[in-house]
């Protein structure tokens, strides 16, 4: 069955798939745009070798606290089902493809913005861990996981809702495209 024609029932069973998958991910393994975008590449059968792309994001980027991992992980996603294909890009996208990973990522950042009060790692840790942790700092990270960093009410329920989020798009996008 393609993914456009799935049934109301389907559809919702896959996004509770795929919140459920990333956010045991980033539990289990850590790594928030990894957890974020391994679920959504299952959920979308795209070649899970493009997981590597991900794992520099974790933790705002390099764990700096910048763009949110989970956030990064559902963009990639976009890009990977909506995206120009290198022709395309040499071509200089005479179809203006791009527009189209372009207006679903700003759709997304603006969802999840919404949902989590901002878009960097720092703002989101300090909404639901209380402040923001350094983790290249030992003691800050032991402080991250006493605190519940790693817990599922921590970065796994961010990379839960975010790829739910992302997922929702991409199924808006592909139903879309059937009619």
């Amino acid at each position: 069955m393609k993914i456009a024609n799935l049934s109301r029932e389907a559809k919702e069973r896959l996004l509770e798939n795929v919140s459920r998958k990333a956010s045991y991910y980033e539990q289990e393994y850590h790594g928030c745009c990894e957890a974020t975008l391994l679920a959504l590449l299952e959920s979308f059968n795209i070649p899970l070798t493009h997981l590597r792309v991900a794992t520099g994001f974790a933790a705002g980027i390099g764990l700096r606290g910048l763009t949110c991992g989970a956030l990064c992980g559902g963009v990639m996603a976009i890009g990977l089902i909506f995206g120009r294909s290198y022709e395309d890009y040499i071509s200089h996208d005479p179809a203006g493809k791009h527009y189209v990973a372009l207006r679903l990522a700003k759709t997304f950042v603006d969802k999840f913005r919404e949902q989590f009060g901002g878009t960097t790692c720092k703002e989101i840790q300090t909404r639901i861990l209380g402040r923001w942790y350094d983790l290249w700092d030992r003691d800050q990270y032991k402080m991250f996981n006493e605190v519940g960093g790693h817990d599922p009410r921590g970065c796994p329920s961010v990379c839960g809702k975010a790829a739910r989020l992302a997922a929702e798009i991409i199924l808006d996008e592909l139903s879309r495209r059937k009619d």
